[in-house]
């Protein structure tokens, strides 16, 4: 086959590598796949896991008509079977692009926490948590695949030496190292960091040896850097470092005695064998551990909590661990295994093969109704958006996981 595979973006984040690897993995198989995606920090591991990589403006709206017209003439030339979109923009780039004008067959994956809801519901589609796609299938999606989010094993694993990132933080022997690596940004993610680097400056106000490293860049970094900066002036050193985006973040998870995350972040932190605290929303916060794995995997490696600060969670989830070294050991071997066991990339590449297979023998042309209500849907969403930044309201995102937090 010949595929498209077109990210959302290639900053770091969690959709974008599971584009990037499960795409090297799939022509490791026999196929073709070419990668269409802006230049970003991702670029050079796209590169080195020997995609074709396509550029498109990181300056086009979402969607893009530009990009619909150029990605309809790729398809044309280049004899494309399938276009694979992740996340909604993309996935109605293809749609409204090469599928209405040629009726080239496409595909979405949707990593986040929620669908858009004026997705076409004729699209195969791809989420990572089975609780996610049986919603799905209840609101009419006809054809929804589970792609857990997957971990190359071989690539993030225990044997990677993280000791020069350890080393560049000039840590004492005894320092437990706390590491986070997201986007930074405010739907999700802001939240939990802001309550990570209060925690830890605390903890070493009180004199506990710990430094949290937060690893990504994004809009919200004014706020982290302030969030940090108030960390390391209560603690009196330098307990929270805010390290930008590295193009590969694996020394620093490999250097963690701990990992907070959530998505395809935490399964890559216990893919190092680490001990992993789940970070959610509404002061969620969360240990791994084999009483509560069960919790993640039916319903995503995030979670809700009441509405409270998280502090008190956090900290009691790391204090434990922080003064034990062969808990930690344990939790990662059990972490470890259950990545091995369950999330390999090559399992995930074999899935999606077969539903590409799938999706082209059973693709049809949009229906006009169908390009109708899209359309509609697209258009209001960005209404709302300018309306909200023209009257200074929160503005809705992009990623609709306030629609899960809406149905829990």
């Amino acid at each position: 086959m010949n595929i498209v595979v077109y990210a959302h973006s290639m900053e770091l984040g969690g959709s974008q590598f599971n584009a990037i690897e499960i795409g090297q993995a799939t022509q490791a198989l026999g196929h073709n796949v070419l990668l269409l995606a802006e230049d970003g920090a991702l670029s050079p591991i796209a590169e080195k896991a020997g995609l074709e990589h396509i550029r498109v403006s990181t300056r086009r709206s979402r969607p893009s008509p530009g990009v619909m017209s150029s990605l309809t003439r790729l398809v044309e030339q280049r004899g494309i079977d399938i276009v694979h979109g992740y996340e909604w923009p993309p996935a109605v780039d293809a749609w409204l692009g090469p599928h209405r004008v040629l009726g080239t067959p496409v595909m979405a994956t949707v990593m986040s926490a929620a669908v858009a809801p004026f997705l076409p519901r004729s699209m195969p589609l791809v989420v990572g948590v089975d609780l996610l796609r049986q919603r799905c299938l209840d609101d009419g999606f006809q054809s929804v695949g589970l792609i857990e989010p997957p971990v190359d094993v071989h690539a993030n694993s225990p044997e990677f030496d993280g000791l020069g990132f350890r080393a560049s933080l000039q840590l004492a022997p005894d320092t437990t190292l706390i590491v986070v690596v997201c986007r930074l940004v405010r739907e999700l993610k802001l939240e939990g960091l802001l309550v990570a680097c209060r925690t830890i400056g605390r903890l070493a106000a009180e004199g506990r040896s710990v430094h949290l490293a937060i690893v990504g860049d994004g809009p919200a970094r004014a706020e982290v850097e302030a969030a940090a900066g108030a960390a390391n002036a209560m603690s009196g050193t330098p307990v929270v470092s805010l390290l930008g985006e590295l193009q590969d973040p694996r020394p620093a998870y490999a250097s963690a005695d701990i990992v907070l995350g959530m998505g395809g972040s935490a399964l890559r932190g216990l893919a190092f064998g680490k001990p992993l605290i789940v970070q959610g929303e509404a002061g969620f916060w969360k240990l791994c551990d084999p009483t509560t794995v069960s919790q993640f995997l039916d319903a995503g490696w995030y979670g809700l909590g009441g509405g409270e600060d998280g502090g008190d969670a956090l900290r009691g989830a790391l204090e434990p661990l922080m003064s034990n070294a062969a808990q930690r050991q344990h939790l990662g071997g059990f972490g470890r295994q259950l990545i091995v066991d369950r999330f390999s990339l090559e399992s995930a590449a074999r899935t999606q093969v077969s539903l590409y297979e799938k999706a082209i023998s059973q693709s049809a042309r949009a229906k006009a109704g169908e390009i109708a209500r899209v359309s509609w849907g697209v258009g209001r969403h960005y209404v709302r958006r300018r309306l909200a930044r023209a009257f200074r309201l929160p503005t809705p995102a992009d990623d609709f996981n306030a629609l899960k937090r809406q149905r829990q």
